[in-house]
């Protein structure tokens, strides 16, 4: 997994760039926008991207939580690829984005088990 952009090879990113960054599907159309990222605070890992699915100039689209192991940047495209399906998204777990949500750790449990991704507390 590599975050940068198409125009530098440095390894790291400012979380203000990644916002608003493309995710493709695996076949290279566009299926939503970075809208913020969520970062465990003792490790500083990046451990969910919330991103906007859908939708036409924003209208229409739906926010999701997803495991930040479910994207994967393209330096080709200039922007994240992941195979989440649109099955996926119809069934995931919400997560309303209130802060609340995270002190619950059965929810985070939901949210991986539905992506099929190990648990950042696992690290």
């Amino acid at each position: 997994q590599t975050s940068g952009t198409t125009t530098s090879v440095h390894p790291l990113i400012e979380s203000n760039r990644v916002e608003g960054t493309p995710v493709y599907s695996p076949q290279g159309k566009h299926v939503g926008t970075i809208h913020h990222l969520i970062i465990e605070k003792v490790s500083g890992r990046v451990v969910y991207a919330v991103m906007s699915f859908g939708g036409f100039l924003g209208f229409g689209s739906h926010e999701h939580t997803i495991p930040w192991e479910k994207l994967n940047y393209d330096t080709q495209l200039g922007g994240f690829r992941t195979d989440i399906t649109q099955e996926e998204l119809s069934g995931a777990p919400v997560v309303s984005g209130d802060e609340k949500d995270w002190w619950d750790r059965r929810r985070e449990q939901d949210l991986h088990d539905h992506y099929k991704v190990p648990t950042y507390w696992g690290w």
